[in-house]
This record gives structure tokens, C-alpha cells and sequence, in this order.
């Protein structure tokens, strides 16, 4: 499967489209892509080892850049570090909403940190995190541009610009814009509504549940409640831009579906 989602392939470089679900790394024995690199690097007849440049988190689909040249690698990783000191950001990002932002583009500013609940723990927001909190690096202050592509019958399709790297921040920051991303059955709980109208919920109030769509948004998406429950998040990392140029992934077959089946133009 890696092996056919590859994009682009040039010298040392490969860009791989991942599919959701796959982590990055994982523990020995455990499915993830870090596993799968030498057999991949064997099938494609690669004489040296692939590292990971960069990736999305496990949920999300996209580009994967990797590299079988240690110098290339840490090249790219510099180019990466020196594009957000210039104020740059190379990761643009695609996700199908339930809701619409009431502005046609703007930006999530929040801090975010872990907080355990219960059994797990959870990336919360902290809307004015403190001086201190921040220099203790017990909070992250994060920031997400978003521009809304289109729109149809309560959903919309955004471009998603992360300024910071935080776990899980694409989809806290589109609880906070109240039009979580579809899929999120991590997040979603967090955005309730009364006669239709979206508010947010605090973590401590909404643990985290399987995300629930009217039977209108369902008939809509030819789903039914038990085959929702395994709906793959909707966020995809599309396009990253290098040194030489942009490399850019299709949406997986899954994303076009459901653009498809809401009356949403696939960009």
C-alpha cells in the first residue's frame, strides 16, 4: 500500500500520501510507519535507510516527506526551522467541517496543554494562559490561519494554515471556531447546541464520545450511526513547500466521497 501511495520521488527525497490511522512511530511490534520503512526501502530498491522529515499525526492523511540521505534530512529539517523564523509556514492543510464559520477566513489563537481526565489525557485550551505558565512551558500559545473554500447545507470545506506545532491542535482549534472537523470523535463533543445554535463546551464538561450528526447530515452522507462510528477523521495534509518547490497529495478516495456527497467543490 506505502509503496503505491508514493508522489514524488526524486534523488534522496520520497513523499509518501499516508493514509489516516497510521502513526508515525510506534512501540516494537506495533503496526506504524517507522516499521514499515525497511521493507518499503526494499521494495523500492533504495541502497540506504529513509528517515522521517516530516509527517502528519496519526489521525490525519497526507504527505510524509522522507529522505535516504542523513545531510538531506537534516538540510530540510533547518529549511523547515528558518521558514517559521521568516514568518513562513510550508504545511497547508484540507478538512471537511460540520458547521461554518461565521467568517469567510481568520485565524484560532489559544494556548493549549495536556490535561489528564480520567484514564487518558487530553489537549485542552487555555484562553489566556499566563506568563508563567507559558515560560514554564506548561502551556503552548498556538495559532491556526483558516480560509473557508466552500460551503453546502451546514458543512464547509477550510484551508488550514498551522503557525505552531502542538498535538491535536487542528482540531481543538476548530472546536473553538465551533464547526468541528468530521470524523473528530475525540473533540467534537465539545461543541453543543441549543434551537441550532453552536457554543462550546469545556473538556471537563464533554468527555470525549463518538461524534453525533443529525439522521439529515447521515442520509446526506449515506451512513448509518454504527457504520459513522468509523468514519476517518477529515483532515489532510495537501501541500508542503520545499526548497525546489511544492509537493502536493490528493484527498484519499474517502475525503472525495464525502465532498462529493455534501455538494462540496473538490478544489
Amino acid at each position: 500500500m506505502l509503496e503505491g501511495s508514493v508522489v514524488h520521488r526524486e534523488g534522496a527525497l520520497l513523499a509518501l500520501n499516508k493514509p489516516p490511522g497510521l502513526p508515525i512511530l510506534g512501540r516494537p511490534g506495533d503496526l506504524s510507519l517507522d516499521a514499515l520503512l525497511p521493507a518499503l526501502r526494499r521494495r523500492l530498491g533504495l541502497a540506504a535507510e529513509l528517515h522521517v522529515v516530516k509527517a502528519p499525526a496519526r489521525e490525519y492523511s497526507g504527505l510524509v516527506l522522507l529522505s535516504s540521505c542523513y545531510h538531506t534530512t537534516k538540510k530540510l529539517q533547518q529549511f523547515f526551522t528558518n521558514a517559521r523564523w521568516r514568518g513562513q509556514y510550508p504545511a497547508t492543510y484540507r478538512a471537511i467541517t460540520v458547521g461554518v464559520p461565521e467568517e469567510m477566513e481568520g485565524e484560532i489563537c489559544t494556548g493549549l496543554r495536556w490535561q489528564q481526565q480520567e484514564d487518558r489525557a487530553m489537549v485542552v485550551p487555555v484562553p489566556a494562559p499566563g506568563r508563567r505558565s507559558l515560560a514554564r512551558k506548561d502551556v503552548k500559545s498556538t495559532l491556526t490561519r483558516y480560509w473557508v473554500l466552500s460551503a453546502m447545507g451546514g458543512c464547509a470545506l477550510l484551508q488550514l494554515q498551522p503557525r505552531t506545532a502542538f498535538p491535536e491542535q487542528l482540531q481543538v482549534h476548530l472546536t473553538l471556531l465551533l464547526c468541528p472537523a468530521l470524523g473528530d470523535h475525540r473533540h467534537s463533543s465539545q461543541v453543543g447546541r441549543v434551537l441550532g445554535v453552536p457554543f462550546f463546551l469545556s473538556p471537563e464538561t464533554a468527555p470525549s464520545r463518538t461524534q453525533v450528526l443529525d439522521e439529515e447530515l447521515l442520509s446526506r452522507l449515506g451512513l448509518s450511526p454504527q457504520q459513522f462510528q468509523h468514519l476517518p477523521l477529515h483532515i489532510h495534509l495537501q501541500e508542503l513547500v520545499l526548497p525546489e518547490g511544492t509537493l502536493c497529495a490528493p484527498p484519499p478516495p474517502y475525503f472525495v466521497h464525502t465532498l462529493r456527497c455534501l455538494g462540496l467543490p473538490e478544489h
